[in-house]
């Protein structure tokens, strides 16, 4: 799976430079990997009531460009590897043609204490796996 979800940047967003400021950039991910988690029928709610979450444990962000104000940005989002209890992202952040950011963002399954666990036995981790 491999999906590109549009974002405006508003203006609260950028720092006295009229840039993005850098923080907005984890935001901007966490947003394209809710909306993966959706567009896969992911039930993260469930998840959740169970006591299981997901924990980012690294994020790893190469800045390339700026993006400012009113800037039409795409994310694309899609795994680059899976384990029984944990996966990596690869996110890109595109405004049209320009590369604005590259990142990679690993994530664990974690019980209510944030230890590593394996997930209860109905989640399907599947669509996390690379194509």
């Amino acid at each position: 799976m491999h999906l590109h979800t549009p974002l405006v940047v508003r203006s609260y967003e950028c720092d006295s430079y009229g840039h993005v400021n850098n923080a907005n950039y984890v935001h901007y991910l966490e947003y394209a990997r809710g909306e993966y988690m959706k567009a896969v029928h992911f039930d993260y709610p469930r998840l959740i009531a169970e006591g299981y979450f997901t924990v980012i444990t690294r994020i790893d962000i190469s800045y390339r460009a700026s993006a400012k104000a009113d800037d039409e940005l795409v994310i694309e989002t899609y795994p680059l590897a899976s384990r029984h209890i944990a996966g990596t992202f690869r996110q890109i952040i595109r405004c049209g043609d320009v590369l604005i950011a590259d990142a990679q963002v690993s994530w664990c399954m974690a019980d209510h204490n944030g230890h590593p666990v394996r997930p209860p036995a109905w989640v399907d981790l599947s669509p996390f796996a690379p194509e």
